[in-house]
């Protein structure tokens, strides 16, 4: 850790817990900040509060006091899910005080270079490419951010060495100053949190924060493939590397049917990837551009390509049953994401689907049902969701009261051949405490079947 003296004898007001809040809160403290700790949930039922309050922080929980900034914060680091809105937020802004997230922190105080990844869809996936690749090849990576720990915890452990892979919301990336990865990923940009930032246009703003600091001597991996994406990449002064899965380019990474292209030479075989479909290789180009500019030796990233089923619950790849491939696509929450996971396969599919009734129609669907040969549907969605499927030509269906008998009954509809697929279109909530729980009962319920 680089000890910095940036923060020493400074009062810094830390808005929001959670695992951000506590990890800027501790590092924060150790490199010698007079740290205030605000969090709406009440002192006796808040342990991380609790905690702290132990280690010598202040803190005050259960309200946000209208006269909090007047004890002379001189900066503010806020949980990333709290929204510029928020009137302690707002009034930090107007009188100047910096705003920043924990990811700025992270970047202040690492010995170790950053690799960010961000974009509306494929973060998780690529990020874990990217880390399975750069172990493989012994160098030395840690992986933060919304998957792993909280990205300056790790910071605060991380070696000259070392690498930190790290997968960076919109959220996070509004609240930096100076944070410069050495390498950017941006995967794509679809409609997401406009609820937060309001417009698609400040929502592709903060993404793009990824890439503001960055220089020549930095890299910008970036998906050439979406005009908006690419629009906005030519404002970065990175040396910018596109990727493209729309045939052989001379620049960049690029892939037809049979191969991986690198500045338009052959570089890996496409028949080596296990993981599916056309959005996934997106993510493992994205992927494999930044191992190979970091100096990733490319049989250990063939290795990787070789094994890697996918992120759990992201079409990951449960077994074979007698013929049948099954998939758990328990992140499915929503139309598009079923939609691509449905056309990431060619083979029949028993579609496991529904979930909460948010009253959204199902028609975006449509074109990828032509695989569908059958659906088991259940929560709240399940008789919309059949009818849906009927209106789609699929012939055979039924519905089950869980995840469990989904399971069995997808079997009995299913033949050699099929793919099995949980890939729900709906959030969990009517039935799950979250779509890891749903997608975890499924693999135990797909390793049951004999």
């Amino acid at each position: 850790m680089i000890h910095t003296t940036k923060f020493q004898h400074k009062k810094v007001l830390v808005l929001g817990l959670a695992k951000s809040g506590v990890a800027a809160s501790m590092l924060l403290h150790k490199l010698g900040a007079f740290v205030t700790v605000n969090d709406a949930k009440p002192f006796e039922e808040n342990p991380d509060a609790q905690n702290l309050l132990k280690m010598g922080i202040t803190v005050i929980c259960g309200r946000h006091p209208e006269d909090l900034l007047d004890e002379g914060f001189e900066l503010v680091v806020k949980n990333p899910g709290i929204p510029y809105t928020n009137s302690i937020v707002k009034d930090a802004l107007k009188k100047n005080i910096p705003v920043i997230t924990e990811i700025e922190l992270a970047y202040l105080v690492s010995e170790a270079p950053m690799i960010g990844i961000t974009g509306t869809n494929g973060k998780t996936t690529t990020t874990t490419l990217i880390f399975e690749m750069l172990k493989a090849g012994n160098r030395k990576p840690k992986i933060a951010g919304n998957i792993g720990t909280v990205a300056c915890g790790v910071a605060e452990n991380a070696s000259i060495d070392e690498v930190i892979v790290t997968e960076l919301s919109s959220f996070q990336l509004m609240g930096i100053e100076q944070f410069k990865p050495k390498i950017a990923v941006l995967t794509n940009l679809y409609d997401a949190h406009l609820d937060y930032h309001g417009t698609f246009e400040d929502y592709a703003k903060a993404k793009f924060g990824i890439t503001k600091n960055q220089t020549e001597e930095d890299y910008l991996i970036f998906n050439k493939d979406q005009n908006v994406v690419a629009d906005w990449a030519s404002k970065s002064n990175a040396t910018k590397i596109p990727f493209s899965v729309k045939g052989r380019m001379k620049e960049g990474i690029s892939a037809d049917d049979s191969m991986i292209y690198w500045e338009g030479e052959p570089f890996i075989h496409r028949e080596l990837i296990a993981l599916p479909g056309k959005h996934n290789l997106q993510n493992i180009l994205a992927a494999i551009a930044a191992c190979n500019i970091y100096g990733c030796d490319k049989s250990a990233m063939e290795e990787v390509l070789k094994n890697f089923s996918g992120v759990r619950h992201r079409t990951q790849f449960v077994r074979e049953w007698n013929g049948r491939k099954i998939y758990n696509d328990s992140k499915a929450t929503n139309c598009l994401a079923t939609k691509v996971a449905l056309e990431a396969f060619h083979q029949p599919i028993v579609l496991i689907a529904g979930g909460l009734d948010r009253g959204h129609s199902f028609e975006e669907l449509r074109e990828a049902m032509k695989n569908v040969k059958a659906v088991v549907a259940l929560g709240e969605t399940k008789h919309r969701f059949i009818e849906f499927a009927k209106s789609c030509n699929v012939k055979k269906w039924d519905i089950a009261t869980n995840i469990e008998e989904a399971v069995e009954k997808a079997a009995q509809l299913s033949e050699n051949g099929d793919v099995i697929l949980l890939s729900p279109a709906c959030a969990s909530w009517d039935q799950y405490k979250s779509f890891e729980v749903r997608g975890d009962l499924f693999i135990e319920a797909a390793m049951k079947l004999s």
